[in-house]
């Protein structure tokens, strides 16, 4: 086979295997944002009819939307631990059992306690799949495409919200809501058959870890291209002991503070926002059509957004849609026509969950392959914090009497945190790494799978060669 035919078959593996992976983790990701949006469309049933789990007051109802984002945080630092040591592909496959199982048993609670619990565990498999997909992404993508790559999976998060409103809005009454969450169990049915037979390991973690042979075996079935590391390499930090090494523990810090900005965003108001609006007046169709409108928003100005970052960088984008959230939140208060209130709602799920979608990508890319892992897991798990805040808080405000409008001044605050906190991360360090990859290698020509361990040939040998191709025949 000659050389032309062996690059274009190795393009056509990568495409096909990246074409898998993309389904695979957005599918993944699309039932965590149905899990994220589901329980913000059953708060308004529970509160009102106690013969499903129980007498709910609001604070205990912004407490339950809590376990679950205390779940995904415990999820996520565990995968930050093991990650970068067991590899990509087993984690993803245990935290879709776990999710799935996790979730049908959610279902068939009959007390507050058991579904709180339920919701805690069900959020330690959403946990591993958000803080392992940014990680595969990163590690198959081209480096010029991987910001656009992100988005698309991670707006698998707000379709999987688009779908739990949509799902809310055709079931009705009784025990629906038990319908919505065994719902939430098909990936067990529907996911896990793919990822067993289509999911690989990443080549480029296995070459972190050393395994070298077959690290080049999967990269020649995959398309993958690879660098052999030097002796440099060998010996560095991996998983949470790289993010504490003085080249990335200050961007450490920064990127959790700004993750746990949008997540705060996010999931206050996917939990809070059907309950704000009904209280404003709109019935429980009109309530659940702005989760619709926030989501929907975040999935077209996520996509959007990310071709920008891929041109401009992530950074200054990420900045842009925090404060356009902002200033989205706070003319939400002006009492606005409801087509308006629609389209800053949609202005709003662009800033919030859409930013957030940036947020993961930018992280995934700023880290090499041995912390990539454990700098996603840190990211999702840490900024979990503010995702577990985002419902207490909501539920805080509300259950005070205060005005919807205060509730949406101290979120649009929350998003003017976040653009000051992403502006001051540092530039990515641009010290040598030979498993870095996260800017385009020039050797990305070279068929995917060799390693780039051939001698480089001497000028005077590589003049020779010119002049006999161009010397005439």
């Amino acid at each position: 086979m000659n050389k032309t035919s062996q690059h274009v078959r190795t393009r056509r593996q990568h495409r096909t295997t990246l074409r898998w992976i993309v389904a695979i983790t957005t599918i993944t990701l699309v039932f965590d944002g149905y899990d994220l949006v589901v329980y913000g469309t059953v708060v308004p049933q529970f509160l009102r009819d106690p013969s499903q789990i129980g007498h709910l007051s609001v604070a205990q109802a912004g407490a339950l939307g809590s376990y679950a984002l205390m779940g995904v945080m415990v999820g996520a630092l565990i995968t930050g631990a093991i990650g970068d040591h067991v590899g990509r592909r087993r984690i993803m496959i245990a935290g879709i059992v776990w999710f799935s199982v996790a979730m049908g048993l959610s279902a068939f609670a009959t007390s507050i306690t058991v579904f709180g619990l339920l919701r805690f565990f069900t959020g330690i498999g959403v946990g591993a799949l958000v803080a392992t997909a940014a990680a595969m992404v990163a590690e198959f993508a081209p480096p010029q495409r991987r910001n656009v790559y992100n988005a698309i999976v991670y707006s698998g998060v707000p379709v999987g919200g688009v779908l739990a409103a949509v799902m809310a809005l055709l079931t009705s009454g009784g025990d629906s809501w038990r319908t919505l969450f065994l719902f939430g169990a098909a990936p067990l049915v529907v996911l896990l058959p793919a990822t067993l037979l289509r999911l690989p390991e990443s080549p480029k973690w296995l070459l972190a870890r050393g395994h070298t042979e077959r690290a080049q075996l999967l990269a020649e079935r995959t398309g993958v291209s690879l660098s052999e590391p030097t002796r440099a390499a060998e010996g560095k930090k991996v998983g949470y002991a790289a993010l504490a090494s003085r080249r990335y523990a200050l961007p450490t810090v920064l990127l959790g503070l700004m993750s746990c900005s949008g997540l705060l965003l996010t999931y206050a108001l996917n939990t809070w926002l059907p309950e704000i609006m009904g209280q404003s007046g709109f019935g429980k169709s009109y309530a659940l059509v702005f989760l619709l409108a926030l989501n929907g928003g975040a999935i077209l100005g996520g996509v959007l957004a990310s071709r920008a970052a891929d041109r401009t960088g992530p950074q200054r984008v990420i900045t842009s849609t925090f404060v356009l959230a902002a200033v989205s939140l706070m003319l939400l208060t002006l009492g606005l026509p409801l087509g308006a209130l629609l389209a800053l709602v949609a202005v709003a799920g662009i800033g919030t969950i859409g930013t957030q979608v940036l947020v993961y990508g930018f992280v995934a890319n700023y880290y090499d392959t041995r912390a990539r892992a454990a700098g996603v897991a840190w990211c999702a798990g840490f900024g979990r914090l503010g995702g577990i805040g985002g419902p207490l808080v909501g539920g805080v405000l509300i259950s005070a009497g205060i005005s919807p409008h205060h509730a949406f001044y101290a979120f649009a605050g929350v998003a003017v945190l976040g653009a000051l906190v992403t502006l001051f991360v540092p530039r990515r360090s641009t010290e040598e790494d030979p498993l870095s990859d996260s800017v385009p290698d020039r050797s990305s020509a070279r068929p995917a799978g060799v390693l780039a361990h051939e001698p480089r040939r001497c000028a005077a040998t590589a003049s020779r060669e010119h002049a006999a191709v161009s010397k005439p025949g």
